[in-house]
């Protein structure tokens, strides 16, 4: 009897994908940082019953249509906006993702983003890395403040959560936005339901981490930075496409809201000559926001349990659902 195949879209940890081995031929791409070109992937997709994906592969109809023995696709992220998850259910193939596994490290890293951007750390360090550290001044490399300031979060999610978790050390006031009412994070973090407009006029520092629809598609344009504090800092953590980078650049350079810190961009990787990128108050990362080694291992690790679990005919863990 013929074993199953799986492709493996990126290098990945072999200890974390072992069990796979026992139950199916395992292609992995032999590169971390380089994707795997599109042609590659489709070739492989035509044979395989089970793909490990990242973000960066774009699992749509058209390869979707010539997979016609694939019956399970696991992500590597907790989004999952590079799949047709309609066409792909219609199909009879199973969408995993990875939940829940990154929700502290991600609202690490967003929180560390905001409070680098306000107090401009990376610029501070760069200073003194580049020898310009001749005196001290009173306003050198003078920052934000962000205890005890009011922070709006848009996607109240269980990052969201998280975040708001991490803001009330700080004594932050926490306004949010979000589809529906977040009755626990009301109750337990006291933060504040109210409409987007609402949150763009009273906050210091708004925090974006949801999620790439139809709805949220450029829900950060021009009209929003207008709405904003002219000291107000702007925070992407969640998807890139949910912000007019152009408008956002505008904002910045016409001095409209103060500065922006972003781990995600519109299409990535980016490159030094970004328009962004060179704005002194830009804060820019390479989408590390779930970047730390025990949280990368483990979502390589539900990945492979995932793919396992459906080829071998049990409940995957972690199940999109269609809504």
């Amino acid at each position: 009897m013929t074993k199953p195949y799986i492709f493996i879209t990126r290098k990945c940890s072999e200890q974390q994908v072992k069990d796979l081995y026992e139950i199916a031929d395992v292609e992995m791409w032999p590169e971390e940082e380089v994707p795997c070109p599109r042609e590659i992937l489709v070739e492989k997709a035509k044979k395989a019953d089970g793909l490990l994906t990242m973000l960066s592969d774009s699992i749509d109809q058209e390869l979707l249509d010539v997979a016609t023995n694939l019956k399970v696709v696991a992500n590597l992220a907790v989004g999952f906006d590079n799949i047709d998850i309609t066409y792909a259910e219609a199909k009879g193939i199973v969408v995993c993702h990875t939940p829940d596994i990154l929700t502290d490290t991600t609202a690490d890293l967003t929180f560390g983003l905001l409070l680098s951007t306000a107090r401009r750390l990376i610029e501070a360090a760069d200073y003194v890395k580049n020898n310009q550290w001749k005196s001290w001044g009173p306003l050198l490399l003078a920052g934000h403040d962000v205890h005890h300031k009011t922070i709006g979060i848009v996607g109240m999610g269980k990052i969201g959560q998280a975040l708001a978790k991490r803001a009330t050390g700080f004594e932050m006031d926490i306004l949010y936005h979000n589809r529906s009412r977040n009755s626990e994070a009301e109750e337990s973090l006291g933060a504040k339901y109210c409409s987007l407009d609402e949150l763009l006029q009273a906050s210091d520092f708004v925090v974006c981490l949801t999620p790439l629809t139809n709805d949220t598609k450029e829900l950060f344009n021009r009209k929003s930075f207008q709405k904003m504090k002219s000291t107000a800092i702007f925070i992407n953590a969640g998807r890139g496409a949910v912000v007019n980078e152009q408008d956002l650049y505008e904002a910045l350079t016409h001095k409209e809201i103060a500065g922006a810190g972003l781990d995600v961009f519109t299409k990535e990787p980016i490159s030094a000559d970004h328009p962004l990128v060179g704005l002194p108050n830009v804060l820019a990362l390479p989408h590390i926001g779930s970047a730390s080694v025990e949280t990368r291992l483990s979502m390589i690790e539900l990945c492979a349990a995932n793919i396992y679990a459906v080829l071998t005919g049990m409940e995957p863990k972690t199940r999109v659902k269609v809504k």
